[in-house]
């Protein structure tokens, strides 16, 4: 595996998909990347030299924030959004959607696993119809 910006690539795949394994690049960044190391999207990781794979970090290093430094920068926005207490901020605080999704059914993986609430469902001693 080429090792780039502290993470391993995986050597069978193409090059701009392989790219998309680090934080922080997608494939809008991966292909704009190829452009300027001018390495054809297409090859495969293993199939790049020794000089192909350090333009790659090259570029990387001087034109893109990744890895911890990006994972460090949005973690202080979302610290900075609670501490001023907006409404966003208090979304990320409660564990809630943030961009204004629907709760009332969905967001499960937000709010977490079902709690069961006495009184709901069918009542007691009624019969059903």
């Amino acid at each position: 595996m080429a090792r780039i910006a502290g993470v391993d690539i995986p050597k069978e795949k193409q090059v701009w998909v392989s790219l998309q394994y680090i934080y922080g690049i997608g494939r809008t960044a991966s292909h704009k990347l190829l452009e300027q190391a001018g390495i054809k999207a297409d090859t495969k990781v293993s199939q790049l030299t020794e000089e192909e794979v350090k333009r790659l970090r090259e570029l990387i290093d001087k034109g893109y924030r990744i890895e911890g430094e990006l994972r460090r920068e949005v973690d202080i926005n979302i610290k900075r959004l609670i501490d001023i207490g907006s409404y966003r901020g208090l979304r990320h605080r409660r564990s809630l959607p943030v961009k204004g999704q629907r709760t009332r059914t969905n967001a499960r993986t937000k709010r977490g696993t079902r709690k069961t609430v006495a009184g709901r469902g069918q009542r007691r001693g009624t019969a059903k119809k």
